[in-house]
């Protein structure tokens, strides 16, 4: 019995007659996803399943297939099969330089927003898909010690305690706090007590609580420009003036010109997007600084862990004692994004205030899971889980710059790029449309990230973001070859080059 989807197929294919067979099923694919006929996340049929309905050779629609997933259409997993994208490559070429959102808030009616709401939609930029290559900043969640975390869960969900089933009221679990103390002092010299942490759901909600609970509507908060889209979005939501400051190879370059700042977003142990870190003369500045103006540095620690050389650089917040400095720091690239855990050190003066208002705020939760996460960290299954992927994502980096200047030259590796985090940039020259490269390069299946949409001012830098961490080399060497295809339509790769 043939299924719904070969009837669909074979009309249509009765209405193609010109080219050769496996683009005519592809055409008709590509036609049933785009009118719906085919809803994003539907499993393909087996190719073996869909070449007997069809009638045609199983390499037909294999071809058929593999063209999808290189449109980015479809995509693929071994031992999971083929399904429909949940976004398609269309809906990032309906606004030119601007990452299309999906279709049910672009057909939101606008007016139903707040002002701010509406500033914040038509400033989004979170990636629709967030795996792959060359998604930036996404560890390679298949490499986790699964198995050792859910019998700590386990166990602990027998019998949970009662203080595990109610309403947080002490800024998360005492054993995480506790077992995060330690860590810290220890690997990002950190200063703090038990109960200067406070547990939360990632950086994102630790910005806005803090930009929320210190600031006021127009007060100025000093970026860094490249910087981090998210921080910034969250910032401009919450009605604060952003001033953009410039980063070189030493961090963030304070503007004397610019308005006293309530809060400075900084990250200093690897500077988000560049990749260059806060020397000791910067650190030392922004400390003076916010203490004659009484301003609170923002310090997003996010990954630190992941130095592949040299000696690791200690936090800001731990150069010197009561320093005006908020520590920010998350398990989303060191376990895996959808934990949703991360954690602040807030100053012993602001201790008392913030945990209260933390307690009303949000009424945490989630508390078996931190329990099981102290486990896991004391046990040291955490900190052997760092040394294995520092070993691995040191590979995989050293592998896409072997790709890059093999293929391209040494002038593509960014300066600022020291063997540090889970993405590197690739320097694009001054004429370049990093914004349509890395359009073009998510059409055919390569997901980057163009470094100018990081930057607030106009004179942006040009290049891209290539996240290497959750690629394996196999998959690396064939997405590299799609992404330098791309540069060389856009006219950037060298001549000499260009018959690699």
């Amino acid at each position: 019995m043939q299924s719904l989807l070969a009837d669909h197929l074979l009309q249509r294919l009765q209405q193609q007659k010109q080219g050769v067979l496996y683009r005519r099923v592809f055409n008709c694919l590509r036609d049933a996803i785009l009118d719906g006929v085919l809803p994003p996340r539907t499993r393909l049929p087996a190719s073996r399943d869909l070449a007997q309905e069809l009638n045609v050779s199983r390499n037909t629609i294999l071809n058929a297939y593999e063209q999808l997933q290189a449109q980015g259409y479809v995509q693929a997993a071994i031992g999971s099969g083929t399904w429909v994208a949940e976004v398609l490559p269309e809906s990032y070429l309906n606004v030119p330089g601007k990452t299309a959102l999906p279709t049910q808030k672009t057909a939101m009616n606008l007016t139903d927003l707040s002002q701010r709401g509406t500033v914040f939609l038509n400033n989004a930029a979170a990636a629709p898909i967030q795996w792959g290559a060359f998604v930036p900043g996404v560890p390679d969640v298949t490499e986790f010690p699964h198995a050792e975390l859910s019998k700590i869960q386990m166990r602990l969900s027998r019998q949970p305690e009662i203080e595990s089933l109610i309403y947080g009221s002490d800024g998360g679990s005492l054993a995480l706090k506790q077992a995060l103390a330690e860590y810290l002092r220890i690997a990002r010299s950190v200063r703090c007590d038990i109960d200067q942490i406070l547990i939360t759901d990632g950086i994102h909600q630790a910005v806005d609580f803090i930009s929320r609970v210190l600031c006021d509507n127009q007060d100025h908060v000093w970026i860094e420009d490249p910087g981090y889209w998210g921080a910034r979005n969250i910032l401009r939501m919450n009605g604060l003036n952003i001033h953009p400051m410039a980063v070189d190879h030493e961090g963030i370059v304070p503007d004397s010109q610019a308005p006293i700042p309530k809060l400075i977003f900084v990250t200093p142990s690897h500077q988000y997007p560049l990749g260059s870190h806060l020397s000791v003369a910067r650190r030392k500045q922004l400390l003076e600084l916010a203490r004659v103006h009484k301003s609170w540095i923002i310090e997003d620690d996010y990954d630190s862990e992941f130095r592949f050389s040299g000696q690791p650089f200690p936090s800001l917040q731990g150069l010197e004692e009561n320093t005006p400095v908020i520590y920010m720091g998350t398990f989303s690239k060191t376990i895996y994004p959808a934990l949703r855990v991360g954690y602040m050190v807030v100053p012993k003066n602001l201790v008392a205030t913030l945990s209260i208002i933390a307690t009303e705020l949000y009424r945490g939760g989630h508390t078996l899971m931190q329990r099981a996460l102290a486990e896991f960290i004391q046990e040291g299954h955490y900190a052997d889980h760092i040394r294995r992927m520092r070993l691995l994502y040191s590979k995989r980096r050293g592998f896409l710059i072997e790709l890059i200047e093999r293929y391209l030259g040494t002038d593509f590796v960014h300066e600022y790029s020291h063997e540090a985090g889970l993405h590197l940039v690739l320097k694009l020259p001054e004429h370049a449309d990093d914004l349509a490269i890395a359009q073009l390069a998510f059409v055919r299946g390569v997901k980057v990230k163009a470094l100018s949409a990081y930057y607030i001012r106009r004179h942006a830098e040009k290049g891209l973001l290539l996240g290497f961490a959750c690629v394996a080399e196999k998959e690396m060497l064939v997405a590299f070859s799609v992404l330098r295809q791309c540069l060389k339509e856009h006219h950037i790769v060298p001549p000499q080059t260009g018959s690699n």
